[in-house]
């Protein structure tokens, strides 16, 4: 079973999605919005990431933060944020045969599909 979560909005996502689709992968699409986000399935992809991974210091919404919980962020703090706006998680992440990979490159994801 392999699943992806996301935003379908995303960019990102739509280019993951494609490359999927064009290797005839199957897959679930998990959107954060739509599906909701556990937080202990989200704790869990920062344990295993790293949740200064996860964290997508280079989206909008993080840079809209107020610069006091940027600048004192910790894994429980930034976990706490990224509830409260999903769109500051790095999209995708795959979990594939239980491993988790965040991000998309048509490298990456041939490398872990074998193609």
């Amino acid at each position: 079973m392999i699943t992806m979560y996301g935003i379908k909005n995303c960019d990102t996502i739509k280019k993951a999605k494609k490359w999927l689709d064009n290797q005839q992968i199957e897959y679930t699409f998990h959107d954060y919005r739509v599906d909701g986000l556990d937080e202990q399935w989200l704790q869990s992809a920062c344990q295993t990431l790293g949740w200064e991974l996860v964290l997508n210091k280079r989206g909008t919404t993080f840079r809209q933060l107020d610069s006091e919980i940027k600048e004192n962020l910790t894994e429980s703090s930034a976990i706490e944020q990224m509830l409260l706006a999903p769109a500051m998680i790095k999209r995708p992440i795959l979990i594939v045969d239980n491993q988790l990979h965040i991000g998309f490159k048509d490298t990456q994801y041939a490398e872990i599909f074998n193609r």
